[in-house]
């Protein structure tokens, strides 16, 4: 016993040495895998200098491979000193792998090298679960009395018909500043990839197929609510309730919000007359209306061609022309943004660019229609909006400059003649180089703003450079895309997930702040959170704080922050738009096999 005392003290040693190891260092990968193509990197973040080497295992046949961990001569983020890169780009083979040190002290999760899963049914399906009305997900009929309408011209309070749609994040608000833009995505991605999508659901988003693609079923309740909304040729609601509806969690089909007519009764319905407005103590800075009425434009054009060639409905992809050609002119006669509106509190909307817009709905129409007018328009109003965007700036505000990527200037390329090819293609070039000069300071590759809604930027960025790919086989983007898919997919600092549920045994948003998770305890997969923030905004959000421990506190860097905790509306809110702006970077990735 004597002898084996000192062997025992030198096992406990041993233990605690490993153990302040894997607290000092921590190996991160995308949590998802790599296309076979795509360039593959993994980070070990460090606070002490390592000797240590790294292998990549195949879990097919155990074999290994040694990898490079190449030190960052990077400026690092706290609280970890070093930065090691290790790349296995040269790996295509399919199937299953980890990293691990050669001294088996430090494994990486199991991710995959190869194709794709059609995460966009999830997000699909996330949508369905937001649907306003018939909500399928609960089974049960909500705000049935949207709405009353407010800056219309009929008297304030009159009633119109505003039901549909989808609740906008963990609250039950409807915006047409959003809602119209996740409409055109879903359609943009289908025309990507027709055949990849499914069809389980039927129209109401019940289980049971209709013969017709349910993200093409979901587009539809987007098309429906945005006719709704435009009863008369002059007429737009862009927005249904408003921040009173905050009073904690409920359920949809049991709000007790009251906006004068009594609890889960009439919301007000907001009509489009760009002018600044607020029933409250706060007012928008609203000039016009061509944001909304051009995107939503751009949506019905969509629709008309969709609904016309692919599904034969004449009746209604005419209906769909009709409004897309008044929503149309309703931009052309009042230039301008309309913003979100708030009543209690300081937060709202605050688009200011609508010239994208009008150029999306302009671009939309003459493939639609062929009128050279229509053209013509979309290259005046390309030439406005130019190279404007967040993607310039060191900061915006809260949806400033939504949508994050200009579509028009795609749907332009995709018309114009090579000229005018040319200039979308270095319009583009033009901000994704302005990202790609902030993503070589850090090792995590990212160069896209740390403020609200951060994770939208990133999927902005990753969606900007496909496009840019699509519209000239130039992949001087492909590293630096990559690296915005990784952050989102757990290559970032707290080696999480930014999407609700995926992957499935992975880490990934799990305290959101949303009422099915409140209420029931139910994840509902594909929906991308807010993401992190730079601490400096973070610290000045109102009534936000930590409901139990952060249990990301050790990777927390000074400038930003991200917190997964449901009491954390600006960092962990599932986010609709958020979500929907994933459909065609999703719908890219699975096509890369």
């Amino acid at each position: 016993m004597a002898r084996g005392f000192p062997l025992i003290i030198l096992l406990v040693a041993l233990c605690i040495q490993i153990s302040a190891q894997d607290q000092q260092t921590h190996l991160r990968v995308n949590l998802l895998g790599y296309t076979n193509a795509a360039p593959k990197k993994a980070l070990v973040l460090s606070k002490v200098k390592l000797k240590d080497k790294f292998v990549l295992v195949s879990m097919n046949d155990s074999s290994t491979l040694p990898i490079h961990a190449a030190l960052s001569k990077k400026s690092g983020w706290d609280p970890f000193a070093y930065y090691y890169q290790l790349d296995f780009s040269t790996i295509t083979a399919p199937g299953e792998y980890y990293i691990r040190n050669t001294k088996k002290t430090l494994r990486s999760t199991v991710f995959r090298i190869g194709g794709y899963a059609p995460i966009y049914e999830d997000v699909v399906h996330f949508m369905q679960t937001q649907r306003c009305g018939f909500n399928p997900y609960i089974d049960q009929v909500c705000h049935v009395h949207d709405g009353r309408s407010y800056y219309g011209n009929m008297p304030d309070g009159s009633y119109v018909d505003a039901r549909g749609g989808w609740h906008d994040a963990g609250d039950q608000l409807k915006y047409l500043i959003t809602g119209s833009n996740a409409t055109a995505r879903m359609m943009q991605a289908y025309e990507w990839d027709k055949a990849a999508f499914a069809d389980a659901y039927n129209a109401w988003g019940q289980p049971g197929k209709n013969g017709i693609p349910d993200i093409l079923d979901e587009a539809k309740w987007g098309l429906d609510w945005i006719h709704r909304l435009h009863p008369t040729p002059d007429q737009l609601i862009h927005q249904v309730a408003d921040d009173r509806d905050h009073l904690g969690f409920k359920m949809p089909n049991e709000d007790p919000a009251n906006y004068g007519f009594g609890p889960n009764k009439d919301r007000p319905a907001y009509f489009a007359n760009g002018k600044p407005q607020g029933l409250g103590k706060y007012k928008s800075e609203a000039t016009g209306v061509s944001n909304v009425a051009g995107r939503s434009a751009a949506a019905m054009a969509m629709g008309y061609r969709i609904w016309k060639n692919d599904l034969k409905d004449e009746l209604f992809a005419a209906q769909c022309l009709k409004d897309a050609i008044e929503l149309y002119q309703m931009g052309k006669q009042k230039e301008g943004f309309q913003q979100g509106n708030s009543f209690g509190a300081p937060y709202r909307y605050n688009e200011r660019t609508w010239a994208d817009d009008m150029e999306w709905g302009a671009a939309e129409l003459y493939k639609a229609t062929g009128d050279a007018q229509y053209l013509n328009d979309a290259l005046h109003y390309a030439d406005i909006i130019g190279t404007y965007s967040w993607m310039e700036r060191d900061s915006t505000s809260h949806y400033e400059m939504y949508p994050y990527v200009n579509m028009g200037h795609y749907v332009l390329w995709e018309v114009g003649d090579a000229a005018v090819k040319k200039k979308m293609i270095d319009y583009y070039a033009h901000n994704l180089d302005r990202i790609a000069s902030k993503a070589g300071l850090n090792d995590y590759g990212v160069g896209h703003l740390f403020v609200w809604c951060s994770n939208n930027f990133a999927a902005a960025v990753a969606t900007q450079a496909i496009l840019y790919e699509k519209m000239t086989g130039d992949k001087k983007y492909n590293a630096m895309m990559q690296d915005h898919i990784n952050w989102l997919l757990g290559l970032n600092p707290w080696g999480t997930s930014m999407i609700t549920g995926i992957p499935a045994d992975g880490d990934f948003p799990l305290d959101v702040h949303m009422p099915f998770w409140r209420l029931k305890k139910e994840v509902i997969k594909g929906s991308l959170v807010d993401g992190p923030l730079w601490s400096s905004i973070h610290e000045g959000m109102l009534q936000i704080r930590l409901s139990e421990p952060d249990e990301y506190k050790q990777f927390q860097p000074k400038h930003i922050t991200y917190w997964d905790d449901w009491e954390d509306y600006s960092t962990n809110e599932p986010t609709m738009d958020g979500s929907a702006d994933l459909f065609l970077l999703l719908t890219w990735l699975h096509a890369q096999k």
